[in-house]
């Protein structure tokens, strides 16, 4: 299967202490996680992120989101991408036990 993806990120929230020298540039590892299948509300189908070390994950640290990342195409072998569902609320129907 090959999937076309497109990928926006806004540079300014990178964490500049994560670029690191390589043999032929300078280098950011970042993580992706695509869900084909599903898109938000603005039609993207996941989120771009700095890469965590081991010791970061396992400390659940949380890194900000960086961008977004939207498929764009796909070579017909999946039914089609669908938007998730959305619950049909009220303000009405909110908890007063809300602390905010």
């Amino acid at each position: 299967m090959k999937v076309g993806i497109s990928l926006r990120i806004d540079v300014t929230k990178i964490d500049k202490s994560r670029l690191y020298k390589g043999a032929k540039g300078t280098y950011l590892d970042l993580t992706t996680f695509v869900d084909t299948m599903v898109t938000d509300e603005y039609d993207n189908n996941g989120r771009i992120n700095q890469s965590l070390t081991k010791e970061e994950r396992e400390a659940k640290v949380q890194t900000p989101i960086l961008g977004n990342v939207k498929v764009f195409y796909t070579d017909g072998s999946q039914t089609g991408i669908e938007k998730p569902a959305v619950a049909d609320m009220s303000i009405g129907d909110l908890d007063d036990d809300i602390p905010f």
